[in-house]
């Protein structure tokens, strides 16, 4: 093995040939203790001068991340750069973990958190970590000085490396990881290894621009992009994802659901015939009011104030809370729009029958329980607890869609100074992600995406809201009472069935969206679970779960 000096670095660079296929190993740093091979994919342990192999890394799936290995930049003003990667695997999907070399000797973990990006530097703790199956998802714990709430535990499997690594990669192996997250936006994480060891680490989101990262592969990235077709296992029409987040994909010609996230075969229990795990949608769905595609420029998300950036719909849901077994409250449907934007990654613009409100899912999360939560100074009042369930799906999302996929959510509002400032909650079966937003006038949506002025009417819940004011105060209690009889007609779609539907047909046409809606909801139904009634939810994470996914 030949040591040399590392160029305008206090790091040894060191080299040495792989014992597999004898090409050359390179090691950027003399604290790494594993590499794999970039010819022959053998996973190799460095003990001393020696290499020795230790496995063999499966195939990296095609991910079109902009990372790549070599690429580097600038973190509190120190220097980095990539230089490996793991690939793992859980209930959803597939996600990168960058292992990042600072200048410093420092390394760290660069990986991607509910579509945006978290860096996390592992540490030593001070006392002994939880056991995995001590922790229960939304508890709280304190570790490393800090209160923390259990956010996610999921079960992840390693399923292939490259590069150079802290450590040997337990390839093929499946181990409990738990994500903690705390009132100061940061997300701690418990690597519970398969030899019993726990490795903790420490993160706060980041923004590639703030990162200054060079080295990216957007060029090839683009052009895989605008050749990676799939054929859609349910109609064979082509399937061409715009986002290299994307893991499901909604197919044009079928309305077909079809998860990319995984690569084919992988989800036994689904249909895999054709290749891809897919899902028929039962009914197929009119377009979204705002069209997929649509820029729109809105301001900052959380306040009233802020440069406007603009969002691309990529995707459409339509939602509906399911009341408690025996209440006797009406249920209502809702529709969520995710946006993309490049630097700032993924926000959701909800339409519910209170209004609009645009959310982002939040790194870290709130204090408190019960009622009242805090969140960075602000003070929040819970105003509903429900279950809620998505019912139609278009377009593209950065998690697996499910079929009638279910989340626990409980909405929060700002009291104070900061009325229309709301937070959400959302928990599955794994993970608690929580989102923070702020509520916005019809009139903003419509001017943001530039809708004319017969989109902009069937837009608003509340009509009044694109009144200039010249109106005489007579055609303003005809159309309120209008609206009435819209909501009301509204709450009953998600349970409604046949006999229900036709009132919506009579009322609204047979091309309306609320009789379409009523048809997908796929006739009366009571669940058990869900709280009062919720007038809809303020959106956030879409079921999407949180974590490093």
């Amino acid at each position: 093995m030949t040591p040399a000096d590392s160029p305008g670095s206090a790091q040894r660079r060191w080299s040495a040939a792989c014992p597999n296929c004898g090409a050359t190993v390179e090691f950027a740093s003399a604290a790494s203790a594993s590499a794999v091979c970039s010819f022959c994919r053998s996973s190799l342990l460095r003990e001393g001068a020696v290499l020795r192999k230790i496995g063999l890394s499966a195939e990296l799936l095609e991910d079109y991340s902009p990372l790549q290995l070599g690429a580097g930049g600038r973190f509190a003003g120190d220097a980095f750069t990539v230089l490996g990667r793991l690939q793992l695997g859980g209930s959803s999907g597939t996600w990168n973990e960058w292992h990042a070399l600072f200048d410093s000797g420092k390394s760290a973990w660069l990986s991607e958190d509910n579509g945006q990006f978290v860096l996390s530097f592992e540490s030593g703790l001070n006392e002994t970590p939880p056991q995995s199956h001590e922790l229960v998802l939304g508890d709280m714990l304190v570790l490393a000085g800090t209160s923390w709430r259990v956010s996610a535990l999921t079960m992840v499997k390693t399923l292939a490396a490259q590069g150079e690594l802290p450590r040997p990669p337990a390839l093929g192996a499946e181990a409990w990881l738990a994500e903690l997250r705390n009132a100061k936006d940061e997300v701690g994480t418990l690597n519970y290894g398969a030899d019993g060891g726990v490795q903790w680490s420490l993160g706060r989101p980041v923004r590639f621009e703030d990162l200054a990262l060079h080295g990216l592969r957007e060029d090839k990235q683009e052009a895989a992009l605008k050749a990676r077709s799939l054929e859609c296992p349910s109609c064979g029409a082509a399937l061409t994802p715009q986002l290299v987040q994307s893991k499901s994909i909604v197919c044009g010609q079928c309305q077909a659901v079809v998860d990319i996230s995984q690569g084919p075969g992988v989800d036994s229990n689904a249909d895999t015939s054709a290749g891809l795990a897919h899902y028929a949608q039962e009914v197929a769905g009119r377009e979204p009011q705002i069209p997929l595609g649509r820029v729109g420029h809105i301001g900052n998300l959380a306040l009233s104030t802020g440069a406007k950036l603009p969002w691309q719909v990529v995707g459409y849901q339509e939602r509906c809370d399911l009341p408690a077994a025996g209440s006797d409250d009406e249920q209502t449907f809702w529709r969520e729009y995710l946006l993309f934007n490049k630097l700032e990654g993924f926000a959701f613009l909800v339409d519910t029958e209170e209004g609009w409100s645009l959310v982002r899912p939040l790194t870290g999360s709130p204090q408190g329980q019960g009622e009242r939560i805090e969140w960075q100074g602000q003070r929040f009042r819970k105003r509903w607890s429900y279950a809620a369930k998505v019912t139609h799906v278009l377009g593209e999302f950065y998690w697996p869609v499910a079929r009638d996929q279910i989340a626990q959510v409980s909405d929060y509002e700002a009291a104070g100074g900061q009325a229309g400032t709301l937070l959400s909650r959302e928990q599955t079966a794994d993970e608690v992600t929580w989102s923070l937003g702020r509520k916005l006038d019809a009139a903003e949506v419509a001017k943001a995406f530039k809708l004319d002025a017969s989109q902009a009417g069937a837009l608003s819940r509340d009509t009044s809201s694109f009144n200039t004011g010249s109106q005489r105060p007579m055609r303003n209690i005809i159309l309120s009472l209008f609206v009435l009889f819209f909501i009301f007609m509204l709450v009953k779609s998600c349970g409604a069935g046949n006999d229900d539907c036709q009132s919506y047909k009579d009322n609204f046409g047979e091309a309306s969206a609320e009789y379409a809606q009523c048809q997908r909801s796929g006739g009366p139904r009571i669940y058990p679970g869900g709280g009062g009634y919720t007038g809809g939810s303020y959106g956030g994470s879409g079921s999407s779960g949180g974590g490093h996914k």
